[in-house]
């Protein structure tokens, strides 16, 4: 832990961007990493959770995890999506946390860096199925700052509750703001 806190330390030295957050959660929580629009999402994301010394895992493509890449990412805290069934992921997350491993899980519900309409609900599926809030992690190239937002606990009201989260997202517009996906549900598009 010391060395990805130092490493961390180092970073954020050296960067551009700037970490303004809100202290890190006391209890495991479900971490939107938003909005996601380039590669550095991933480093910022690393930066700042070693920086605040939380245990997280995140789930990423499974082609990142082939070859040399896979004992680099799964020590990082990956766990590989099978993008042709993600329904499988979700299960296996709530199985893990209610097996008893205690852990954050870092989710970028709008998938890949473009190309969706919508984002993604496996966060929000795992979050009530285990009860674990969801914290709001951003990245804003507009003030070039980076970091957690407030911990929200979900109320299963899904249009209500991506309101909060669309209010909190209004103003950040991602490292790549052509990229940036609108926070909303395929649930809410079906009402709509």
């Amino acid at each position: 832990m010391r060395l990805r806190r130092l490493v961390a330390r180092t970073f954020w030295a050296v960067s551009r961007w700037k970490l303004v957050t809100e202290p890190a959660p006391t209890r495991p929580t479900i971490l939107l990493g938003a909005p996601h629009t380039s590669n550095w999402d991933f480093v910022f994301m690393l930066a700042i959770t070693w920086k605040l010394d939380m245990h997280i895992r995140w789930l990423g493509k499974k082609s990142l995890f082939r070859g040399w890449r896979g004992p680099i990412m799964t020590r990082l805290g990956g766990i590989p999506v099978d993008r042709d069934a993600p329904g499988r992921v979700v299960n296996e997350v709530v199985d893990r946390i209610r097996s008893g491993e205690v852990f954050g899980l870092v989710v970028t519900p709008d998938g890949t860096r473009k190309g969706h309409s919508h984002w993604k609900s496996g966060f929000y599926r795992i979050a009530r199925e285990t009860g674990l809030p969801v914290t709001l992690g951003y990245v804003d190239r507009t003030t070039m700052t980076v970091g957690l937002g407030p911990t929200i606990e979900l109320t299963g009201d899904v249009s209500a509750d991506m309101d909060r989260i669309r209010a909190f997202y209004a103003d950040k517009a991602g490292a790549v703001p052509e990229n940036r996906v609108e926070p909303r549900l395929r649930e809410e598009l079906a009402t709509e």
